[in-house]
């Protein structure tokens, strides 16, 4: 099994969770959060004053999958994600070496 961690932008969730429900992924977790890449934030003015926001709002999905949907469910987040601009974010790919389901107790893909 493999977790997938996609940081991307707040208005691409509603695309990657359709692509991602249309190729079978039956749940995922969603997180606020906030954080920099290369780009370091970006300068906005309000009210005639310049002021730099260094951490930027990006949304964080966490999806488990088996090891053979990982080529095909990484292709969906990127297309569905993608701007080409700076700042369209990241995945990151890891090893689960484990899952277990409070309620029931079923454990690996059964729990997923």
């Amino acid at each position: 099994m493999k977790k997938i961690e996609a940081i991307i932008r707040p208005f691409k969730l509603e695309e990657v969770k359709i692509a991602l429900v249309n190729a079978g992924v039956v749940g995922m977790t969603v997180s606020e959060v906030r954080g920099f890449g290369r780009q370091k934030g970006q300068t906005e003015r309000y009210r005639g004053s310049e002021y730099t926001v260094e951490f930027l709002q990006k949304l964080k999905i966490e999806i488990v999958v088996e090891d053979s949907q990982v080529e095909m469910v990484v292709e969906k987040i990127v297309s569905a994600a993608r701007t080409g601009e700076i700042g369209d974010g990241k995945i990151f790919v890891s090893s689960v070496s484990q899952v277990i389901r409070i309620r029931t107790g079923e454990k690996d893909m059964e729990a997923v």
